[in-house]
């Protein structure tokens, strides 16, 4: 029989969040991170987006995205993903992303940011390029722990922000242990 296990993949490490019943750091984390968010953050909402609690995975993935769009709308458009739709293996999947920038002074890509919906951390990468980049093209490999959505988020230096997104289906998951 297999079992997912959570980011990192360690031998012997139980399976499921360490937040779950019946973990020995279960009370611990809990009260750790009551106590960060009161101190830290002031308001509920804020509160949910930096720990998660509560949130469905899209959602932490659509706070994500806000956070990096630091108030502007996001827009779709410009940007293009390109990425396998169906992955035989999550351990290392090939990214690129292209966005439709002339990349002079005048208008030109000043930041892209890959974000995933079901990894443990939302963000996976944050590229920042500049007018001499030449063409706003980044590529990357990228670890799926199950068939989820991602999204590719660039912000001009206009401060319009970009976006476009894929389903990705995953066959066989970043970390499964086989048990016995």
């Amino acid at each position: 029989m297999q079992r997912l296990l959570p980011f990192p993949c360690a031998p012997g490490q139980p399976a499921g969040p360490p937040a779950t019943a019946g973990h020995p750091l279960a009370g611990r984390r809990a009260l750790l991170g009551a106590g960060l968010s009161l101190v830290l953050v002031p308001s509920g909402v804020a509160q949910a987006q930096v720990l998660g609690m509560g949130m469905a995975p899209g959602r932490q993935m659509a706070a994500a995205v806000a956070a990096f769009a630091q108030g502007q709308p996001v827009q779709a458009g410009r940007v293009t993903l390109d990425i396998a739709q169906l992955v035989d293996n999550g351990n290392v999947v090939p990214v690129r992303v292209t966005v439709d920038s002339p990349m002079t002074a005048s208008d030109h890509v000043q930041q892209i940011a890959l974000f995933n919906d079901r990894n443990p951390q939302r963000d996976v990468a944050v590229f920042t390029l500049g007018p001499r980049a030449g063409r706003a093209v980044v590529a990357t490999r990228m670890r799926l722990a199950t068939s989820q959505k991602l999204a590719a988020v660039a912000r001009m230096n206009d401060g319009s922000v970009w976006m476009a997104t894929a389903d990705v289906i995953v066959a066989l998951a970043a970390c499964i242990e086989g048990e016995g």
